[in-house]
């Protein structure tokens, strides 16, 4: 199993912010709007240099979408900030119909999602957007791992025209990748090369996987560990050319079971490549108060879920 350096740990949100400030420096089309949660966002270091850019709208997500759309007409790049939860579930109407319908050039960037939100409770830890987000025509769906690729997604979004979801968390987590590597969308990365089990993750369950993968070598099991850090769209041709070496695969994911990662690799092995499958996921249940960890382990998608999928999926070969 190869070996990972730990830069530091930083929390992703904060990969956002530092993206877009990068970008109100390199990029004068690139305008930023937030829902009353400027410091949440990590967006108050591209106000403070470019005030005239930046527009808060206060508690009123619907508009804020609204308003991103038009801007997108005089040949502007927003960038919207606010919370998973009301960055997809409130607004579904206006992005479906303004942004998706549309094809606008909208960067919808969201933090605080899953369950690693924590304390704030169930209302708060939506585990379904990247599904919502998915079925959306003409919408690129992006779960970065950690600082590092959280920032460098940011800046290669405002490279890609048309609408993006950019989901992004609240807590510290370890800060692994390369700062230079360039974010390429729609590229998985593959981060350790195995024969035995392929382990899919996105988002924070990509360290949780790394974890796994060296207790797994431990234990004689070599894993073929891949940031899945696009969801829409899929690299197929990567995920396929793997599972079709070791012949079995787990996804992890802090997310609903139902349409998020696994959903995806479920209905493409449906279709292209009948294989044994185990999903880490949240399985149709609401979260609910509590440390970030105490919600991964209670809800079966913390690292020895991904240890144990991994070992019951061998087993179905």
């Amino acid at each position: 199993m190869k070996q990972f350096e730990i830069l530091d740990h930083k929390d992703t949100r904060s990969g956002f912010g530092a993206g877009l400030q990068e970008l109100g420096k390199s990029n004068p089309n690139v305008v930023a709007l937030c829902a009353d949660l400027i410091g949440s966002l990590k967006m108050d270091a591209f106000q403070a240099d470019n005030p005239e850019r930046f527009f808060q709208v206060g508690i009123a997500e619907a508009n804020m979408m609204g308003i991103a759309a038009g801007l997108t007409i005089g040949g502007k790049i927003p960038f919207t900030g606010t919370f998973a939860n009301f960055s997809t579930g409130r607004v579904y109407d206006q992005i479906r119909q303004s942004i998706a319908y549309s094809n606008k050039n909208v960067k919808i960037c969201a933090s605080h999602a899953g369950l690693t939100l924590g304390e704030d409770g169930a209302t708060h830890q939506i585990l379904e957007d990247i599904g919502l987000m998915k079925m959306l025509p003409n919408m690129t769906v992006i779960s970065p791992c950690d600082y590092n690729e959280t920032k460098a997604a940011t800046i290669a979004i405002a490279e890609h025209e048309g609408p993006v979801y950019l989901r992004f968390g609240r807590p510290k987590v370890p800060n692994f990748t390369d700062p230079n590597k360039k974010f390429v969308i729609g590229k998985a990365d593959i981060l350790n090369e195995g024969k035995d089990v392929t382990i899919l993750a996105t988002g924070h369950l990509v360290w949780k996987a790394i974890e796994a993968g060296i207790e797994l070598s431990k234990k004689g099991i070599d894993c073929e560990i891949i940031n899945i850090h696009t969801i829409k769209p899929f690299d197929e041709t990567t995920v396929l050319a793997s599972i079709n070496k070791t012949k079995c695969v787990v996804t992890a994911e802090e997310h609903m079971m139902n349409g998020g990662l696994g959903d995806t690799v479920a209905q493409l092995l449906a279709r292209k490549l009948p294989t044994p499958l185990e999903m880490v996921a949240v399985n149709d249940k609401f979260g609910q108060s509590g440390t970030g960890e105490e919600l991964l382990t209670k809800y079966n998608v913390n690292t020895p879920d991904i240890i144990a999928a991994a070992e019951r999926v061998i087993k179905r070969k």
